[in-house]
């Protein structure tokens, strides 16, 4: 069965981090770009970050350029999302996805398009 897990959610206080991992199973990551995207409560889902399948290229919300970092461990078949500085405005459901038949060296993760998703993992930002 091809599914993506998501990990490493939870509470943190403002200004905290948190790492979020995306694992796969049933398929390798090598060749697939990996996107994250996150959704708050009563918006629309976002893209927050993505990386290319050769090569480790990125790209990120301007919203959480500088803060959070992507990377990926084709090795471990697993891709991080390093979240530091965290702020409320962070709240929100974080879903990897990954899409294959994309440029190897260009991120290129569009919502509309992914092939496979995870469930998400819920990171709650507060005091």
């Amino acid at each position: 069965q091809l599914q993506l897990v998501e990990s490493g959610g939870g509470l943190v206080q403002p200004g905290g981090s948190l790492r979020l991992s995306c694992a796969a199973s049933g398929f390798t990551l090598d060749y697939y770009a990996i996107g994250w995207f996150r959704q708050a409560p009563g918006k629309e889902r976002e893209g927050v970050s993505c990386v290319s399948s050769i090569g480790g290229s990125t790209n990120y919300a301007d919203s959480v350029k500088g803060r959070f970092t992507i990377s990926r461990d084709n090795a471990k078949n697993t891709v991080y999302l390093q979240m530091n500085s965290l702020k409320p405005g962070d709240t929100a459901v974080y879903y990897c996805a990954a899409v294959g038949g994309v440029d190897w060296f260009i991120p290129h993760c569009p919502d509309g398009g992914m092939d496979y998703w995870g469930k998400g993992t819920l990171v709650t930002v507060s005091s």
